[in-house]
Formats: structure tokens, C-alpha cells, sequence
């Protein structure tokens, strides 16, 4: 039982935990805002990752239409419903469940 008090009334040992119970929970940077910027930071770099996707999609079909005019025609009929004369469109929409 002596041996257990001597242990705990240690002064370096009381530091030391109250330095950790600090870091853990009352500093500026405690563990848990820095564990959730973390996780803020990886949903950032995914959505980074998918518009750099979308970006160079864009650009692949942006070069198409200005160099194809099939390209161009085929954009201009599924995007803005264009049609050619005589031509009926018909837009059939699928219901959501």
C-alpha cells in the first residue's frame, strides 16, 4: 500500500499526466479537432481527386465538339434537345421509386 502511494504521489508522474490529460483534451490542437480535421482533410482530397476527373472529362469532350462535327451534333441533341427539321423528339423520363 506504501509502495502504491509513493507511486502516485510522484511528482513527475502527476506532471506527466496532467500534461497528457491537457494535450488529450484542453489545448487548442487536442486529439479529437485534430482527428476530425483529418477526416475533413480526406473528404477534401476526394472531392479534389473527382473534380479533377470531371475537369479533364470536360476538356476530352470540349476538344471532340471543336474538332467533330458528328460530336458536336450528337452534344447539341442529347444536352439542349435540338432536332432537325421533320424530326419529332420524344423525352421519355424513367420515375423514381
Amino acid at each position: 500500500m506504501k509502495k502504491w502511494f509513493l507511486i502516485l504521489t510522484n511528482k513527475y508522474l502527476i506532471v506527466l499526466l496532467f500534461i497528457i490529460v491537457w494535450v488529450l483534451f484542453f489545448d487548442e490542437a487536442d486529439y479529437f479537432s485534430q482527428r476530425s480535421r483529418l477526416v475533413d482533410l480526406y473528404k477534401l482530397n476526394q472531392k479534389k481527386e473527382y473534380y479533377k476527373k470531371e475537369i479533364e472529362t470536360a476538356k476530352q469532350e470540349l476538344a471532340d465538339i471543336q474538332n467533330n462535327n458528328e460530336a458536336l451534333e450528337k452534344f447539341a441533341r442529347e444536352k439542349y434537345l435540338m432536332k432537325k427539321d421533320g424530326e419529332d423528339v420524344f423525352i421519355i423520363e424513367n420515375p423514381q421509386p
